[in-house]
């Protein structure tokens, strides 16, 4: 009986899933509709499509996972960094105008926002290149931590596991493109709001109720980075390495705002009123998710034994979560199983778009159709099939790296987070604000994200140990992407500066598209002229 339940849970939800891919197959007809719904996706759809690109198994296995165990309940300053930063901030700051400039460009895609912007063929090419190798591994981190969770609550085989959420994913969005994507995430997005919180209020039954949970843990004692003793670190406010924490806070927040399968969800933005839901719904959604699940992963320590290094939890950091859950009732694991099922699913088909689209339409049609142009049924099959090599590749790294003692899910996900926001934040969000950016600077900035992510992932793969305690600090693959990040938005201003853009009438009827006027309600602007 208890099987049946966790079998029905799931045959109901890819049913559901598939069942939109088909409906949605009509708005997947021409390379627009596929990528971006013809940009006419409403406010509901956009913010759930962006707050669940955002959050997914490694948030909830691997980040809560690893974090909690860190910092203990310090460890929801990163959820709320999430939100605030991650969410209303990029909403703010970032959603408008990209919107309106993107439109204005006649551009789909990150990299090709960089060729039209900064007008830079050499650009584009580079940038769709560095996605597509970048989000494998963040894709391979999806299956990583929903594999665990299955093989905790159905016993099936980690490469099952992984094969049957490629093959699922692949034939929604392959038949249904953005717009199924969207409807998807919306209802993935209730499932993870409902089932985040019925999940922490089981496991704090466990120990009695939140007090008493928060009581037992106050009776930890951990080593600060200075090499004394804290009792009850993990229930102070900061935990017991602030300044590590701020780094994951900068990194897990203001990457966002880099990554192009974030960003692309501004391009699909269909008017004024997307822009203020979306703004209030997806940071919302984001203070329950994200606060939530690093919250309940804060509480990682009574349920996980010490291994014999002292420092890591018995199976790894990926097996802190699974353990916390594992002696719920069957409809609560079930619940999980498809909470963490929606989390991953929803990321992994906005990832796989991501990339296959702009492989599509930024290196292949530029460099092997650059003589004659590929029609658009062309384009729509090259995706396609992108898609499908995109999710079996990522899938067979997966499989491959599950048997690694050396990289766990936070760590394949740092590296590619780290490389992609390193890389993008800065010049793309200039490039929105500031007419003199030159085309240096973006190059600057690709060099500096790539190459800093890229060290780091090499020293940890090598064993190497610094004796100076910052360059040990950035050796990390998430403090690496905090610090490129961090450069890039210093660096560019200043390069701007020393060597602005020359082509400035190209530029200015760029930024004209911001000063066009549009005739809005009184609700949204007074009439200074009327008495």
């Amino acid at each position: 009986m208890d099987m049946f339940i966790k079998v029905l849970f799931l045959v109901i939800f890819f049913g559901v899933m598939i069942g939109v891919g088909i409906y949605c197959r009509k708005q997947a007809t021409n390379v627009n509709g596929f990528v971006l719904g013809n940009r006419s996706v409403g406010p509901w759809l956009t913010a759930f499509a962006f707050g669940t690109s955002y959050f997914s198994a490694v948030i909830f296995v691997g980040y809560a996972g690893q974090f909690g165990w860190r910092f203990g309940l310090a460890s929801t300053w990163i959820g709320l960094g999430n939100a605030f930063i991650g969410s209303l901030l990029a909403w703010n700051i970032l959603g408008r105008r990209t919107r309106v400039m993107t439109q204005h460009l006649d551009t789909a895609t990150m990299p090709d926002f960089f060729f039209k912007r900064y007008n830079s063929k050499s650009l584009k090419v580079v940038a769709s290149i560095i996605i597509f190798i970048f989000l494998i591994p963040y894709t391979a981190s999806l299956y990583n931590g929903l594999s665990r969770l299955f093989g905790m609550a159905f016993g099936i085989p980690y490469a099952y596991c992984v094969i049957a959420m490629a093959v699922l994913t692949g034939v929604y969005v392959v038949v249904g493109g953005y717009m199924a994507t969207a409807i998807n995430d919306f209802i993935q997005g209730i499932i993870m709001l409902v089932g985040i919180v019925a999940v922490i209020v089981a496991v704090m039954n466990v120990n009695g109720g939140f007090n008493e949970t928060v009581a037992l843990l106050s009776q930890q004692s951990a080593t600060t980075p200075s090499g004394t003793e804290f009792k009850g670190a993990y229930t102070s406010f900061f935990g017991p390495d602030p300044i590590s924490l701020v780094g994951v806070v900068l990194l897990t927040s203001l990457g966002t705002w880099g990554l192009p399968q974030m960003v692309q969800k501004f391009y699909a933005i269909k008017s004024e009123k997307s822009i203020s839901t979306g703004t209030i719904v997806s940071t919302f959604f984001a203070i329950i998710v994200a606060g939530g699940c690093y919250f309940l992963g804060g509480f990682g320590r009574l349920f996980g034994k010490m291994s014999a290094d002292g420092v890591k939890p018995e199976g790894g950091y990926d097996s802190v979560i699974p353990g916390m859950l594992e002696n719920l009732s069957p409809v609560l694991i079930g619940i999980v199983v498809i909470l963490v099922l929606s989390a991953s699913m929803s990321t992994l088909s906005s990832l796989v778009l991501t990339s296959s689209s702009v492989f599509t339409i930024d290196f292949i049609d530029p460099v092997f159709c650059s003589k004659k142009k590929m029609s658009e049924k062309a384009k729509l099959l090259w995706i396609r099939i992108l898609i499908v090599f995109f999710i079996a590749v990522s899938a067979v790294i997966a499989i491959i790296q599950a048997s690694s003692p050396v990289l766990f899910i936070s760590q394949m996900m740092g590296v590619s987070w780290g490389a992609l926001a390193g890389a993008f934040l800065a010049p793309f969000m200039y490039g929105l604000y500031m007419k003199r950016v030159p085309k240096a600077a973006v190059w600057v900035n690709y060099v500096m994200g790539i190459g800093i992510s890229v060290a780091s992932f090499v020293c940890n793969m090598t064993g190497v140990k610094f004796d100076n305690a910052v360059l040990e600090y950035f050796k990390s693959p998430i403090n690496a992407g905090m610090l490129a990040m961090i450069l890039g938005i210093v660096i560019t201003p200043i390069i701007t500066l020393i060597a602005p853009a020359k082509d400035k009438e190209r530029v200015d009827k760029i930024f004209s598209c911001y000063n066009k006027k549009i005739t809005v309600t009184s609700k949204q602007s007074i009439n200074e002229d009327e008495e």
